[in-house]
């Protein structure tokens, strides 16, 4: 499978949770939006229109632009979460169980990259309380990865002096794929998840 198609059918299925129809290709239409325009520049009438209905439409399944992008941060934040819990409570060792964490994280920004980058570049959009909500998702995100690092120094197999700087750094790493991704690039998801996989491994100084 190529790059784009790849990322199209990651793309696809990314909101099969989000029910009724209407209210999935609202919020769709909002990440489509938010990507192209930033979360500022988009208005109701812009989502709205994406999604083939009519502004008052809208209102009917979400209160206002905020309700759309939180549940947009929400939903990503949860998969994102997910991801890299399943990764460090796995069989393994801490070096497998990171290299399956990055490798899993890397594609889903790149398969999903729209949806990340809106996922990862508009918190500040966000008013306090729903801000509030996604940092502190955001913080089990880096104990995840931070828990699967100090198992792999406890065990004698990584060779980190600073564990939070390198959780950071491996974050931002893996997080910055959305960014830059092309699908019309020589790597699919899956290939950058590998490359990445090992980076991270050299990073962590891993035996």
């Amino acid at each position: 499978m190529s790059a784009a198609e790849e990322t199209v059918v990651g793309e696809a299925d990314a909101w099969a949770e989000v029910t009724p129809d209407a209210a999935r290709r609202l919020l769709v239409a909002a990440v489509d939006a938010f990507a192209e325009r930033g979360y500022h520049a988009t208005t109701t009438r812009d989502i709205a229109g994406r999604a083939g209905m009519s502004p008052a439409a809208l209102y009917i399944h979400y209160k206002t632009k905020e309700e759309l992008l939180h549940r947009i941060s929400r939903i990503g934040h949860d998969k994102a979460l997910d991801i890299l819990r399943t990764a460090a409570r796995g069989d393994g060792t801490a070096a497998e169980r990171l290299a399956d964490g990055v490798s899993s994280f890397v594609r889903w920004h790149a398969g999903r990259r729209t949806t990340a980058r809106v996922v990862q570049y508009e918190l500040d959009a966000l008013g306090p309380d729903a801000r509030a909500e996604i940092v502190a998702l955001r913080r089990q995100v880096d104990a995840e990865v931070r828990g699967i690092i100090e198992d792999g120094v406890a065990a004698g197999e990584f060779d980190v002096p600073d564990v939070q700087g390198t959780t950071l750094a491996i974050l931002s790493l893996c997080i910055d794929v959305a960014r830059w991704f092309n699908v019309d690039g020589p790597r699919t998801p899956e290939q950058v998840g590998e490359l990445y996989a090992g980076l991270v491994l050299r990073m962590v100084g891993a035996h």
